[in-house]
Formats: structure tokens, C-alpha cells, sequence
């Protein structure tokens, strides 16, 4: 395997191209001041000191950078993850509370162990369900709990809940402990960022948003009028090495590790996905497994915990013109730097504006355009889409997933099932045999019914392939005295369509109609052959192009 395969982020940093350099530096340096702030709850969230979400987003940020396929990817710590986390040791760790840290640490590192045991599998493809409606929908639907996450931030409410309803319920019961300072703040930071996406796009808007929301905090003497700001940052960096874990502790675990490598890996394909479509790149499903599992084990060895990816910060550096994974080492910079010299600085960063850069990042993931384009193309991929945000919304993250892929194989079934089918005649003035429904004066021969389906045959639609041939032989007006399939989309049949096929058959000798194939591969000859069928329908009825089964229907038929 070479550089390139195995390190696509390193292979794209030794051949970048110095126009990147801005948006590159400028999204990092945004980046990296929206996630020390967004790092350090997520550690409280996961149950860990706030420090820890730092010495987690570090190696996160490192790694992915040069195995991640994605150039635009932020790796690290993550809400989902991190909750997901805390549900897992919290019960581990309740007669010891000061193993709490190190369960966390080996849980990071068990997932990344089954994200690279995945890898070594290639299950990567399971990413290939997570269709488009699926990925418009998801990041709708992780919009919005975005944006139900940041209510408390954004007005100095009390909020609490497990899930964004909740979240919701709770902040409309409080909202009369608002706090004006705090409100009229974000909404001032909201309309700062829209006004400079609107009318200076280039500038740096959410990097500007944070130094004058900062400055503003330290000039005004705001925390003395209740706004909330960051506080105080911890220092220093740990040594890499393993937590210390006994053997039953790590086999219990191993579920939650399964859990959350499912999760994360959900999250990391589906936000690498939808920028790569945005932005007219492609993300490699395997390699994200690998990059993933680095990413989770390096979190465990800084005493960290399970990391995944974000949509905010990944919208961020976006916003910011990132074209390569170089923000993310600049950002991972700039957090070592935070951490040893400037832990004064991000101390008086408001809290409300933090909330109301994740807000405007979280409007910025609902794709309007895409959902409008699904609903003219096919109104069931609208659907489809709905369904998968309101399935994250409900069922969260990794079963909202599930339900959307499952709902779109149902869909595919359906379609696949109930496929359209033609029958062919000549047309006037125009080669080939065509669709006699689509065309105008189209004919068919007398005698002979070309029929073409259009899918391939399996379980789910060979009785309909019956039933539609039968159909279409009791709709002719003259005796049928041949029937051909054009066989072209069937690159394979299983044992349930070989059997239709073998009763068609039956069908066709009661009515003294021959069946002929046309257009058949190879693959379907051979599995025809291990069945009998080739044999009952005779070589001398199988057609390598329609215009041959013509031929040889007018050579036995002479006058027609």
C-alpha cells in the first residue's frame, strides 16, 4: 500500500498548493477558538474534567490530518459520543470514582480498536446505504439539535433534558429567568455573523465575532452584568500511555465500544459525505475507519475519551475557505499554544456568543436547495429525507440512521419489485426496437411480443415478471407464437427467479408460445445452464441482440 493509499492527508500536505494557505490558516485559527470552549463542556458532558476534551481534540485533530480522506473533516470530540460515553463508565466507575478517567481513556481506545478491526474487513461499504436524501436529512436534523443545545448559552436560561424535546420543554418553562445582557449579546453576535456573511462573505465572520464579543466582555465589565464567559482554562499536556485498566473492566467495555464506533463512524461518514457533494470531492468509506480508529486510540493515550467528528466545526473552517486537512493542524497549534500561554485570554470569552456561533454554523448545515430539489425529482426521497431528521430528532443519532437506511431499502425493494416494463415494436424512421406505449404508429410484428423488464429478477419480483407476461399475452389480438425477454438487466437470478422463470415456461407451453432470451450475459448463461433452463429453452432461442431474435422469427415464420 502506498503513501498516498494509507496517508492521503499527509500525500495532500506534501503537494499543496499555497492558494490554500488563507482560508487554511484562517479556519483553523476559528476553529481552534470555537473548540476549546465546545471541547471542554463535551469532557463535562462525557464526565471527565474539561481539560481532558484539550488533551483529546489534540491527537484527534493530528492524526486525522494525515489519514483522513476527508480535507475539510474536523475530528474530535463530539456531543453524541461523549454522552454516549458517560452512560457507559459512569456505572463502571460508581465504587471506584477515581477510575472514572481511565475507563473513559480505554473506552477511546477499544473504539478505535473495533474502527480498525472494521477497517481490516472493509465494512466500510455499509457506508454506501447512507443515500443522499439520508445525508440532506441528517444534517437537518443535527441543525436543529444544534441549535436546541445552545438555548441555555444563548439566553442564560437553566436547561436541562436528555433529548432535544425536552431541552425545548424545560427552556420554554424558564424563560422568564432570562437574562437580558446575555440575550441582547448573542442576538448582537447573530446578526454580526449573518450581516458579514451577507455582505462581506470573505471576511473572517466568525473569527471577528469572537475577538469583539471577547473584547466587548473585558471593556463593558459584562460578567458583572450576568453574562457568563468561559472561565478559567487548565495547563499542561499529559504523557501518552495506557490507562490503567483491569481485564473484566475492558471486557465490559467492549459493547459500549461497539456502540459508540458505530455512532462515531455514522457521524464521521455522513458530515465527510455531505461536504464532499458541497464541494465536488470524494471521501474514501475504509479509510475513514481507519482515520476514525487512529483518532479514538491517540484520544485514549492523552488520557482523553471516544471521539467522532463535528458538524459545527467542520462548517466553520468551511465558511472559512479550508481546502485542506492543514487547519486542523493549525487548530491543533493553537490549542498546544492555548494550553501553555494565552489560557487567560479564551477565559473571557462569552459563552452567549459561543452559542450563537454554533447557531449560525447549525443554519448553515440545512440544505433548503436540497430538500426542494428531492421533492421535485421523487416526492418519496422528500420523505425519505424527513424521515431520517425526524428520526435523529426522536430516535437520536445511530437509530434515527438506521431507521432512514432501513426506510430506503424499503423503498428500493418497492421500486425494484414493481419495476416498469415495455413491450417493443418498430418505429417509423427511427432504428432499434422501441417502448410501442412511448412512440406514436410503433408496431409489433405479428406473432412475435418483445418484452423488456426493467430490473434485475429476484425473489422480490419474479412472480411480477409472470404476471406482466401473462398480461401482456392476453392483451394481443393475433396467436403469439413466439415471446422474447429482453434479458439485459438481469446480470444474475436467484433460485426463487429461476423457478418463475422454469413456471413461465410451463405457462408458455400450455399456449403453444415458444420463450426466447435476448441480450444475455454471460453470468445468467451460466447460471441458467447449472438449472436445466438453458437446455429446456434451446440454444437456438437465445438472441445475443434483438435485431438477431427478428431475423430468426422471420426466417421460421416466412411472410411475416
Amino acid at each position: 500500500m502506498g503513501i498516498a493509499a494509507l496517508l492521503p492527508g499527509l500525500h495532500r500536505l506534501r503537494h499543496y498548493d499555497r492558494a490554500w494557505l488563507r482560508g487554511d490558516v484562517l479556519g483553523g485559527v476559528t476553529v481552534a477558538a470555537y473548540l476549546v470552549p465546545q471541547c471542554m463542556a463535551y469532557a463535562e458532558l462525557a464526565g471527565v474534567q474539561p481539560v481532558a476534551g484539550l488533551w483529546a481534540i489534540i491527537p484527534a485533530l493530528a492524526l486525522y490530518a494525515l489519514i483522513g480522506s476527508s480535507p475539510q473533516l474536523s475530528a474530535g470530540p463530539e456531543s453524541t459520543t461523549a454522552v454516549m460515553t458517560a452512560t457507559a463508565v459512569a456505572p463502571l466507575a460508581a465504587a471506584d470514582p477515581a477510575s472514572y478517567p481511565a475507563l473513559a481513556a480505554m473506552l477511546a481506545i477499544l473504539v478505535g480498536g473495533v474502527c480498525v478491526l472494521a477497517r481490516l474487513f472493509r465494512l466500510g461499504f455499509l457506508a454506501d446505504l447512507l443515500s443522499r436524501p439520508i445525508l440532506v436529512g441528517y444534517m437537518a436534523g443535527v441543525a436543529v439539535i444544534m441549535v436546541v443545545s445552545q438555548l441555555g448559552k444563548l439566553t442564560g436560561v437553566p436547561v436541562e433534558g436528555d433529548d432535544p424535546l425536552e431541552e425545548v420543554r424545560s427552556f420554554l418553562g424558564s424563560l422568564g429567568e432570562a437574562d437580558p445582557a446575555t440575550v441582547v449579546l448573542a442576538a448582537l453576535v447573530l446578526a454580526f455573523l449573518f450581516a458579514v456573511a451577507h455582505w462581506r462573505p470573505r471576511w473572517p465572520g466568525p473569527l471577528l465575532a469572537v475577538l469583539l464579543s471577547t473584547a466587548a466582555v473585558v471593556v463593558f465589565d459584562l460578567t458583572a452584568r450576568g453574562v457568563a464567559v468561559v472561565g478559567d482554562i487548565p495547563a499542561g499536556i499529559p504523557v501518552p500511555g495506557l490507562p490503567g485498566v483491569d481485564g473484566g473492566e475492558i471486557v465490559s467495555l467492549l459493547a459500549p465500544a461497539l456502540g459508540i464506533a458505530l455512532v462515531g463512524y455514522s457521524d464521521n461518514v455522513l458530515t465527510a459525505r455531505a461536504f464532499a457533494a458541497r464541494n465536488g470531492y470524494t471521501v474514501d468509506a475504509n479509510q475513514e475507519l481507519l482515520a476514525l480508529g487512529a483518532a479514538n486510540a491517540g484520544s485514549g493515550l492523552m488520557q482523553g475519551f471516544p471521539v467522532s467528528s463535528s458538524g459545527s466545526r467542520t462548517v466553520l473552517g468551511d465558511a472559512m475557505g479550508t481546502r485542506s486537512q492543514l487547519f486542523s493542524l493549525v487548530a491543533a497549534a493553537a490549542v498546544v499554544v492555548v494550553l501553555l500561554f494565552f489560557r487567560p485570554v479564551l477565559a473571557e470569552f462569552p459563552s452567549a456568543a459561543l452559542g450563537a456561533i454554533v447557531v449560525y454554523a447549525a443554519v448553515r448545515l440545512v440544505d433548503i436547495a436540497g430538500f426542494r430539489r428531492l421533492f421535485s425529482f421523487r416526492p418519496t426521497e422528500f420523505a425519505l429525507a424527513l424521515a431520517t431528521t425526524v428520526g435523529v430528532l426522536v430516535f437520536d443519532i445511530l437509530y434515527g440512521v438506521l431507521v432512514a437506511i432501513a426506510l430506503s431499502v424499503l423503498e428500493l425493494l418497492a421500486r425494484v419489485a414493481r419495476p416498469p416494463s415495455a413491450v417493443l415494436g418498430r418505429v417509423p424512421g427511427l432504428a432499434g426496437l422501441h417502448d410501442v406505449a412511448d412512440w406514436e404508429g410503433a408496431v409489433t410484428v405479428p406473432g412475435l411480443v418483445v418484452f423488456r423488464y426493467d430490473a434485475p429478477l429476484f425473489f422480490a419480483n419474479a412472480e411480477n415478471l409472470r404476471t406482466q407476461v401473462v398480461g401482456v399475452l392476453d392483451a394481443q389480438d393475433a396467436r403469439v407464437e413466439w415471446l422474447v425477454l429482453n434479458v439485459e438487466a438481469t446480470v444474475e437470478i436467484d433460485a426463487t427467479a429461476a423457478d418463475a422463470l422454469d413456471g413461465l415456461c410451463d405457462e408458455l407451453d400450455r399456449r403453444g408460445v415458444r420463450l426466447g432470451l435476448a441480450r444475455m450475459k454471460q453470468d445468467l448463461r451460466d447460471q441458467l445452464a447449472r438449472t436445466g433452463l438453458l437446455e429446456r429453452i434451446g440454444a437456438d432461442m437465445i438472441f445475443p441482440t434483438l435485431p438477431t431474435a427478428l431475423e430468426a422469427f422471420a426466417r421460421r415464420a416466412p411472410g411475416r
